[in-house]
């Protein structure tokens, strides 16, 4: 994995984790200096961050870290899925063309191959996951043409965690971590399924369940520590 990808998950876990507090500003000399890297990663990272709505610009120079709620990572992964759920369903109702079924079928294969390969991800397994799960997600997005679908999702993306491009994985419970990328693959195993099969209403409602899968960590840790 590039110097720059190391370091975008780096600070986005660490926004999401609170290490970096909402609110503050955050500048590229001392991150740098803060992460033993040079300033170009950093500045790629930060970009990317704005992107995705973990930075804000400041109008003058530098950032401020974005105040994060659980709430609104819940509410943007909610719309995330009703909005790709969207997408599978049409594409279920219109059938998959050949270039779509080679297209879902390679990343499923790639994807499969990587889990049969190692029983514990670095930061190359990561890359390669990450690669094939932004085009799995791209086929079935682009694949329904709707217009006003695609305005809704980019708008939607820019809130934290709501993007596909927005992978974490906390090396700190790296088996939890593993566990969750391989559910998150055999969903999409059974999205696929659905969509070659032309079951709209199943491949919808796969697609909304997997929107959650980012926050499968914590669901886990509050169903665990649950008394009731």
């Amino acid at each position: 994995m590039s110097s720059g990808q190391q370091v975008l998950i780096k600070l986005r876990k660490m926004i999401i984790a609170g290490e970096i507090e909402g609110g503050s500003r955050i500048a590229e000399i001392p991150t740098a200096e803060l992460l033993g890297v040079s300033r170009q990663p950093i500045r790629m990272a930060f970009r990317l961050l704005e992107q995705e709505g973990l930075l804000i610009k400041n109008p003058t120079r530098g950032y401020t870290v974005r105040e994060i709620s659980g709430k609104l990572i819940h509410d943007a992964l909610e719309v995330r899925g009703v909005l790709e759920g969207l997408a599978a369903k049409t594409i279920a109702e219109q059938g998959l063309t050949d270039q779509q079924k080679l297209t879902l079928q390679e990343c499923i294969q790639e994807i499969e191959q990587l889990f049969n390969e190692h029983t514990e991800f670095g930061d190359a397994e990561l890359e390669r996951y990450h690669h094939y799960n932004v085009i799995f997600h791209d086929t079935i997005i682009q694949g329904a043409q709707n217009i006003a679908l695609l305005q809704a999702l980019a708008k939607n993306n820019q809130l934290p965690m709501a993007s596909a491009q927005a992978i974490t994985f906390d090396q700190t419970k790296a088996l939890s971590e593993y566990r969750r990328l391989h559910y998150a693959h055999l969903q999409h195993c059974s999205i696929y399924d659905a969509l070659l099969h032309r079951q709209a209403g199943r491949a919808e409602t796969l697609m909304r369940e997997h929107s959650s899968v980012v926050i499968l960590g914590e669901t886990l840790t509050g169903i665990l520590s649950d008394e009731t």
